[in-house]
C-alpha cells in the first residue's frame, strides 16, 4: 500500500470544500496520506478548516506582499517536498496539486529518488510539460466528477433524505456510490476481497461502521446493497468474499441515448456542475470524458455535428460557453 504525501496549492484548486474531499478521496483510495500541506491559505479559506484539521494538514498562511508573493509560496512548496523525500522514508508517494509548470524539475527529482508522483490540476492551468512529467495526472474535473454529481442529487433529496440519526452518517445510497467508486479508481482491481475493500472504504470513512446499517457484518451489508442498488457482485468463495462490480447490463441499468432533442438540456446540466463546483473554465475533452461517462453511446453525429469542436460553437451561439484559446494555444471553454 502506498504511502502518499500530499501537497496542495489552493489557489489551483479551487479551495472549497467538496474539492478538497475529492482530492484526498482520490489519494486515499491509492494509500495512506501520512503528510498534507496547504499554500496559500488566508481568511478567505475558512471553510476549510474542519477538513484540514480533521485531516492533519499543516497549513502555510499566504502573505501577500509584492508581485513575487505567488513565486514565494510555488519555491515554499519545492523546498518542503524535497525535505520529504530526503528525510521521510516511509513516504513513497507525492500528490503535487498544481498544474504549474515551475514543478517539473521537482516532479523529475522526485521520480529520479523512486517516487511515484500524481499531478491534479483545474484543465485550464495544467501545464502539458507538468502533465507529461507525472507518474500519472488527473484534471481536477475528473477528480470532483462524483463530488458534483452527489452534490446535485442532495440537493434533490434533501428535504426528504434529512433525518437527526442520517445527518451524522452516509445513507445506503451514497456508501454505495462510494464503493463503486473504489472499483473506477482502482483500475488494476477487478475484484477485492471485502477485508480489502472495507480498509479502504475506513481509510475514506474512519467512523464507518456496518452496524450503523443494521448488519452484523461486513458481508451483511455488502449483500443487501447488492440486492438493492444491483451495482456489486458479492460471492463467498470458500469463506473468502469477494467483491467486483457488475456490469450495466447485469445491474439492469438501461443505456442513456443522447439525441437531437435533448442533447441541449444534458450539456447545459453538466455546465451547469462544474459551475457548480467552482470552476470558470474546463477544457473540452473533460466535457466530452463526462457525457461519454453518463452517455456511454454518445456520438457528435447522433446530435447533428461533425465535430466536437463544432458542439462547442453551438453551445457558443446558445449563450452557453465562450470559446477561448490559452497561451498553449489549447481549446477552453469559458462558462457563463
Amino acid at each position: 500500500m502506498s504511502k502518499f504525501a500530499i501537497f496542495v496549492d489552493l489557489e489551483n484548486c479551487g479551495a472549497k470544500v467538496a474539492t478538497l474531499s475529492s482530492i484526498l478521496e482520490k489519494v486515499k483510495i491509492r494509500g495512506d496520506i501520512l503528510l498534507g500541506k496547504v499554500y496559500g491559505y488566508t481568511d478567505r479559506f475558512s471553510d476549510l478548516k474542519e477538513i484540514l484539521l480533521s485531516n492533519t494538514f499543516t497549513v502555510v498562511p499566504s502573505i501577500r506582499y509584492g508581485i513575487a508573493q505567488k513565486n514565494n509560496a510555488d519555491i515554499q512548496l519545492v523546498v518542503d517536498a524535497l525535505e520529504v523525500a530526503y528525510t521521510n522514508p516511509l513516504i513513497d508517494s507525492f500528490c503535487i496539486v498544481s498544474g504549474d509548470s515551475d514543478y517539473t524539475p521537482l516532479v523529475g527529482r522526485l521520480k529520479s529518488m523512486g517516487k511515484f508522483v500524481l499531478g491534479i490540476s483545474r484543465s485550464e492551468a495544467a501545464s502539458n510539460i507538468f502533465i507529461n512529467a507525472c507518474n500519472e495526472f488527473q484534471f481536477l474535473e475528473s477528480v470532483d466528477r462524483r463530488a458534483l454529481k452527489a452534490g446535485t442529487e442532495n440537493r434533490k433529496h434533501k428535504k426528504t433524505d434529512q433525518t437527526a440519526a442520517g445527518e451524522e452518517s452516509m445513507d445506503e445510497s451514497e456508501l454505495n456510490k462510494l464503493l463503486c467508486s473504489v472499483f473506477e479508481e482502482s483500475a488494476a482491481a477487478e475484484e477485492m476481497y471485502a477485508s480489502e475493500l472495507k480498509g479502504v472504504l475506513l481509510r475514506l470513512r474512519p467512523d464507518f461502521n456496518e452496524k450503523s446499517y443494521g448488519c452484523a457484518t461486513f458481508y451483511k451489508l455488502l449483500t443487501r446493497l447488492s440486492a438493492r442498488f444491483g451495482d456489486l457482485h458479492v460471492k463467498n468463495d470458500n469463506f473468502n468474499v469477494m467483491v467486483s462490480l457488475n456490469s450495466p447490463t447485469e445491474s439492469g441499468d438501461a443505456a442513456l441515448q443522447l439525441t437531437r432533442d435533448n442533447w441541449r438540456d444534458a450539456f447545459a446540466a453538466q455546465l451547469a456542475a462544474y459551475k457548480d463546483g467552482g470552476f470558470e473554465r474546463v477544457n473540452p475533452s473533460i466535457l466530452k470524458a463526462d457525457i461519454l461517462t453518463t452517455y456511454p453511446g454518445f456520438t457528435e453525429k447522433a446530435i447533428g455535428f461533425r465535430r466536437f469542436s463544432d458542439v462547442m460553437k453551438q453551445l457558443e451561439k446558445d449563450g452557453l460557453v465562450t470559446v477561448e484559446m490559452d497561451e498553449q494555444k489549447t481549446m477552453l471553454i469559458k462558462l457563463l
